[in-house]
Formats: structure tokens, C-alpha cells, sequence
């Protein structure tokens, strides 16, 4: 009881006391599929590093664990591109598609763009909760076709394990999260069916009583599957992220109160020489507050990892 109340401290107030505000300069690409995708730039003159930010689900490129992480890389030489997933950027994408926790295509077409701009000898892949699982998934996936400017990989909260998420939202305590993406997710779900009709039966919105029943109606129709467990397995990149060609590194707090210790890939930690898993005791879900400190530890152990 005293670790899941920790755990939801950790997690809830280091978002409610800092706040970061920075100036990004934003771009609209296109995907292969005619979608956009909003990317929020922070140059750095002189720079030829980069490092790419993946938010969490229901995030943007504002959010503070975001923002933090771009004041903390931009301060110390870095190039930010900070990324928002269709949907996510204050205005919605144009096709019957929304994102996922699996779909690491888009993850790459933003990675294909910083490398077609040649402007870049490094670039840095960090992701959290969702993001994090976009980043493990992608690395995994695309793994020899890796651009050999990408070099590391850095996810923290993240449901590599999606079902076991699933389960955990459903606790008791965890309404307050529940609550939260449910109400952000149904209002875009009803966006989407206005814009184009036919693709959900939004009357299956008042049936909706646990998450499965929102993913089975709602989140795999539109991701185009027909077996709620396929989806999952879709969406999980403890699936794929063996094969990962670049170095990658795992950071789930045993307190989180969305990512139980099941989503973790223990044993790849044990098993892959290029993935290292690391559950501190404290952190919460994306929270990682360093007292007396306008960023959080998240930063700090990123840059360790790609410094140290």
C-alpha cells in the first residue's frame, strides 16, 4: 500500500510543481500515408547532435517532462526535435487514423527526416510511457536498416508489455489516470467518427466499463484489428525490441502505478548485450522529481547514457 502511494506522488506532483516553458520553432511533414505530423525544433548553432523526444499518451511537445528534457539537452549542445503523434498537436490529422503505442512507422518518418537533412552526426532517441514503447519498438524493428547516425535509445515508463498496463489502470486507484485518458481519447474518437463517418459505433462509448472494452470497441477497429490480443501484441515492443541494433536503455520504477514490473523485459537485460533495464525504486510514471533541481533525473541518466 505505502508503494503505490508513493508511486502516485512521484507521479502527480512533480507535473503539478514545475512548469518549463520553451521556444520551439515548428515544422509539418508528410507522411507516406498523406497524414502530418507537427515537429517542435530547438536549433543549436554549431551542433551536429540531436536528440528526438517522443511524449506519452494524450502528450504533446509541451508537456513538462518533455520541455524539461528539451531545456536540459539544447543547454549542453543538443539539437531538440520534439515530436507530436497525429492528433496530439492542437489540430486533428486527416486521416481515419489516430496513433498508437505500436505505430513506430511514424516515429520514423520523423527519424528519416532529421537524416535527410544531413545536418547531423549523432541523433538521440528518448521516449516516454507511450513514447517510450514507439522508441524500443522502432529501434527493434528497423534493426540493421538502423540509420547509422541513430546511436542510442532511451525509453523511461514504458508499457513494454501493453496488457499488463491494461490491468493496471483497472486497479481501484488508478481511476484518476483512467478517467483522464478515457475522457481525452472518447472526445477524439467522436472527432474522428464526425470526420468521417461509418468508422466506430460511438454508441458503444456507454458500454465502455473497463479498458478492454474501449480498446475492443474503439482502439483496435481503428488500428484495422479483429483480435483484441493480436492488437496487444502489436502494440508491445517487449516483442521487438531484441532486435535493436544500437545501444538502449530501459528505466521503469518499481512504484510506477500505470507500468507494473510485468511490462519490464527482465530478462533481455540479462540476455542482450546492447539492452540495459534499470527499475529504480522510486520515479513513479514519467515523475523522477530530483530535489532542489529544475530538471529531473530522467535528463540527467539520458545523458549519462549517451555521455558516459
Amino acid at each position: 500500500m505505502l508503494q503505490r502511494l508513493t508511486g502516485h506522488y512521484h507521479t502527480i506532483v512533480p507535473h503539478l510543481l514545475r512548469n518549463f516553458t520553451v521556444a520551439y520553432r515548428r515544422e509539418r511533414i508528410t507522411t507516406p500515408d498523406d497524414d502530418f505530423l507537427d515537429l517542435d525544433w530547438m536549433d543549436h548553432p554549431a551542433s551536429r547532435k540531436l536528440v528526438v523526444l517522443s511524449h506519452g499518451l494524450e502528450g504533446d511537445s509541451s508537456k513538462v517532462y518533455i520541455a524539461s528534457a528539451a531545456h536540459y539537452f539544447h543547454q549542453r549542445g543538443y539539437h531538440v526535435l520534439a515530436w507530436n503523434c497525429r492528433s496530439c498537436s492542437g489540430e486533428m490529422n486527416r486521416t481515419p487514423k489516430l496513433y498508437s503505442h505500436g505505430q513506430s512507422e511514424d516515429l520514423q518518418s520523423v527519424v528519416d527526416h532529421a537524416v535527410a537533412r544531413d545536418a547531423f552526426d549523432q541523433i538521440v532517441l528518448i521516449g516516454y510511457s507511450m513514447g517510450g514503447n514507439l522508441t524500443l519498438k522502432y529501434l527493434g524493428t528497423v534493426g540493421r536498416q538502423r540509420p547509422e547516425q541513430v546511436t542510442h535509445g532511451i525509453a523511461f515508463s514504458a508499457p513494454c508489455f501493453i496488457q499488463h498496463s491494461v490491468d493496471s489502470l483497472e486497479r481501484p486507484d488508478n481511476w484518476i489516470y483512467r478517467r483522464k485518458f478515457f475522457q481525452a481519447l472518447a472526445a477524439k474518437i467522436t472527432a474522428k467518427e464526425a470526420q468521417f463517418p461509418g468508422t466506430v459505433d460511438l454508441s458503444q462509448l456507454d458500454r465502455v466499463r473497463v479498458w478492454r472494452d474501449f480498446d475492443r470497441a474503439f482502439s483496435m477497429v481503428i488500428g484495422g484489428y479483429t483480435d483484441l490480443d493480436e492488437y496487444y501484441a502489436y502494440l508491445s515492443s517487449g516483442h521487438f525490441v531484441a532486435g535493436t541494433t544500437a545501444p538502449v536503455l530501459i528505466v521503469n520504477a518499481l512504484n510506477d502505478p500505470i507500468v507494473p514490473p510485468a511490462c519490464t523485459p527482465r530478462a533481455l537485460d540479462r540476455t542482450h548485450p546492447l539492452i540495459t533495464v534499470e527499475e529504480p525504486r522510486g520515479g513513479g510514471h514519467v515523475g523522477f522529481a530530483l530535489r532542489g533541481k529544475s530538471h529531473n533525473s530522467m535528463d540527467e541518466r539520458a545523458l549519462a547514457f549517451v555521455e558516459g
